[in-house]
């Protein structure tokens, strides 16, 4: 049978890399073999992998567009390998009920380079307005940019998330804790102190009192000592696992939660290398150089989309990430958490790919970033960027260049399925 496409290539599939040569029809994989006679293919160089999937990205759109929106914040993260973005309702008008997600969703689809979902946020009393195609619910039980923190939940709140079938999303960190704690920080350091661990772990505890059946906890940055997450899957970020609050970075490193000391970071590095971390997000969340100008002032948050990706694979080149759990926590991972025929090389999964030269490392530079603000606290860490990426069959990046085409599907996530909705 004749394909849309070809492409040919070291694919890694089940764990190994092997060369074979894949059949693309309606964007979704139809055929994996050693050769397809009679079709002519494009070769990706290299080794490929399942397209990257983000699951915690905030960008911006609508209402503060002056520091992201969507068409930047997908084409950094076609720079970046990843082909799935999932965005967070903490806009300036948060997503909290039915018509803010169509407005929402009426401005962004369009400008999508990326596949992407859309995120609901959940507080108490507002179950009933709640867009049915949220791909997930967000729930700050601390405040952090354009929220308050909700505090404790209850029962009649447990049920309804867990009748609405989808995964939510914390953000752990337990509001009278940080009251209790609450100074104007004037360093990296002070930051760390006055948004304290314990909060964190507080509102750890508070999740898994909840009894839910698909609680995440977003961007653990301190691992409580014998603690048991039980049924709660943990989250990381490239910054909580590299960064720590003693380096040099200023309000650019100012994010909510904090850095924490060297200790505290190499323990969760450590964890995340022995395997204990369900998925890597960037938590990507820029703000304007207007917005970091003074420590106590500055927002929290940082940029992070375009090297989320490639900072692992250098951590792959160098032989200290086993290229599996990289797969895993990247792609695989995040995919199975919102029920997504996606990341793997697979029939009838979407054939999204990204091909690197894993002996290509390079140091960012965060002027060749591709975010609307550029400023990254990984200015010269070492990076392996991607020569190629096909979203849902098409040719995104080529050489490293962006192809000017809108690729990006929504994912609608109605009762029971999935679907991608393309215009």
């Amino acid at each position: 049978m004749p394909y849309d496409t070809v492409y040919t290539g070291n694919f890694y599939q089940n764990g190994e890399f092997e060369k074979l040569a894949i059949g693309v029809t309606g964007g979704k994989i139809a055929r994996i073999a050693k050769a397809i006679p009679g079709e002519r293919a494009i070769e990706l160089p290299g080794a490929v992998f399942p397209g990257g999937i983000d699951t915690h990205v905030h960008f911006r759109d609508p209402g503060e567009t002056q520091k992201e929106d969507f068409s930047t914040g997908t084409t950094a993260a076609i720079y970046g390998g990843t082909t799935t973005v999932f965005d967070m309702p903490n806009n300036l008008s948060p997503i909290t009920d039915y018509e803010a997600y169509e407005r929402k969703l009426g401005i962004v689809r369009r400008k999508a380079f990326s596949d992407f979902g859309l995120y609901s946020m959940y507080i108490p009393g507002n179950g009933s307005v709640i867009h049915e195609d949220s791909a997930s619910l967000k729930i700050y039980l601390g405040g952090s940019t354009n929220t308050v923190g909700i505090g404790d939940l209850g029962n009649k709140d447990s049920k309804f998330l867990n009748d609405f079938g989808r995964p939510v999303v914390f953000h752990a960190e337990d509001e009278e804790c940080l009251k209790s704690t609450k100074q104007e920080p004037k360093s990296l350091r002070e930051h760390n102190l006055y948004r304290p661990e314990r909060c964190e772990w507080k509102a750890y505890d508070t999740v898994r009192r909840l009894a839910l059946t698909k609680p995440v906890a977003a961007h653990v940055s301190s691992i409580p000592p014998a603690f048991d997450f039980g049924n709660i899957l943990q989250e990381v970020t490239p910054h909580h696992m590299l960064l720590h609050d003693s380096m040099d970075l200023g309000p650019w490193g100012k994010v909510n939660p904090p850095l924490r000391d060297r200790t505290t970071q190499e323990r969760v590095l450590t964890s995340f290398l022995d395997g204990r971390f369900f998925m890597v997000s960037s938590d990507h969340a820029p703000h304007a150089e207007e917005d970091k100008l003074e420590f106590e002032s500055a927002k929290a948050g940082i940029i992070g989309v375009e090297t989320r990706l490639p900072i692992l694979l250098a951590l792959v080149s160098k032989g200290i990430l086993p290229t599996s759990l990289m797969a895993k926590t990247s792609s695989e991972n995040p995919a199975k958490l919102f029920e997504l025929k996606k990341g793997k090389i697979d029939i009838g999964y979407d054939a999204d790919f990204y091909s690197v030269d894993l002996k290509k490392v390079n140091r960012i530079n965060q002027e060749r970033l591709h975010s609307m603000i550029t400023a990254s606290p990984f200015h010269g860490f070492d990076a392996v960027f991607p020569q190629y990426v096909v979203v849902g069959g098409n040719v995104a990046l080529e050489k490293g260049e962006m192809i000017e085409d809108h690729f990006g599907q929504y994912l609608s996530f109605k009762k029971g399925r999935v679907e991608n909705e393309q215009e």
